[in-house]
């Protein structure tokens, strides 16, 4: 017999039949594991794929009055390893450590949080006969305005929190600067544009992350929905692949529609010292004089290819160890 979804609440009353697909009431120690759980995802992430940040931050900013045209990958790629043998690779991973390990915690945890609250709300929370889901997800199920309303606050929230370390790490992988420290790098940053500089880039970032985040999360939750449908009484030893496609594709889908406003995001905190690239607006212009509608795209293969993997390790990772916690606490 097939599982009934509901919409609202108010269905369920007339059927006789009120379950929320994700309690209300879930245990507080699963909240607690979502901190560390986060944070593991966000190292693995970061230490596996930081040569593509390096790579992309490269390719989007190459274009300018030192190099005079445009750069691909394999060209930045050579130049590092030339200049700084393969570990220079591996430049600007101690800024990207403080960023993305506090950071994909604080995430992955506010997400779980909203979540959790939203299937409180009848508009947002999604209502079944049958607590089980078809892809065996730990998150709280929520409708496709919730998933993106979810995901877009969270990744919003956190991002002006970590925003100075999102400029320390651009210009750290930025080959336009030759930082030896963190601490020189606020440092140089603070006299340059005071507070402010450690700010710079954040519109774009907003205008980047909460469509992306939104998305995401929205893709991510209806991949695996369907992938688990798919692979029915398989499901339960392929939970891991299902994670891991569901990442990847959605990581691919919200990162092409979003990566001109990552594009402009970079400009503005790696060339800050041009006026040209100081706002949002002036940098939009910059960006199109010198290298029309395709320099929004620049570094966009780069990027996908990130992400597709730091998406799959990330949620992987996070979903499998936080159902390992729920499970490990229901028969404890």
């Amino acid at each position: 017999m097939g599982k009934k979804q509901f919409n609202s609440p108010y269905e369920h009353l007339m059927a006789g039949e009120f379950t929320p697909f994700y309690s209300p009431r879930a245990s507080p120690k699963l909240m607690i594991h979502t901190t560390p759980t986060g944070a593991t995802s966000g190292f693995c992430s970061t230490i596996v794929l930081q040569p593509l940040d390096l790579v992309k931050t490269r390719v989007q900013q190459s274009y300018d009055s030192v190099h005079g045209s445009p750069r691909g990958a394999i060209a930045v790629s050579r130049q590092v390893v030339a200049h700084d043998g393969l570990l220079g690779l591996w430049r600007g991973t101690t800024p990207t450590l403080y960023r993305n390990v506090p950071g994909v915690a604080m995430y992955f945890y506010a997400l779980q949080v909203l979540r959790h609250e939203m299937t409180k709300v009848p508009g947002f929370a999604v209502y079944s006969a049958d607590q089980s889901s078809s892809s065996g997800s730990a998150l709280p199920k929520l409708s496709s305005t919730g998933n993106l309303i979810s995901g877009a606050t969270a990744r919003v929230s956190v991002g002006f929190i970590l925003n100075p370390f999102t400029v320390v790490k651009a210009r750290f992988e930025s080959d336009h600067y030759a930082y030896r420290s963190m601490r020189e790098a606020v440092s140089s940053i603070w006299r340059e544009a005071g507070p402010r500089g450690l700010l710079q880039g954040f519109q774009a970032s907003v205008l980047r992350d909460a469509p992306y985040a939104g998305l995401y999360v929205l893709f991510y939750e209806a991949i695996k929905e369907q992938t688990g449908l798919l692979l029915g009484s398989s499901l339960p030893g392929l939970k891991p692949f299902v994670y891991s496609y569901s990442g990847a594709m959605a990581g691919a889908l919200a990162t092409l529609s979003t990566h001109p406003f990552d594009v402009m995001k970079t400009r503005m905190q790696v060339q800050s010292s041009d006026a040209q690239y100081r706002s949002l607006s002036r940098t939009m212009v910059g960006i199109f004089k010198e290298r029309g509608l395709m320099g929004f795209f620049d570094g966009v293969s780069i990027r996908i290819s990130r992400k597709v993997f730091s998406s799959a390790i990330s949620w992987t990772v996070y979903e499998t160890l936080l159902i390992f916690w729920r499970d490990r606490a229901r028969y404890a």
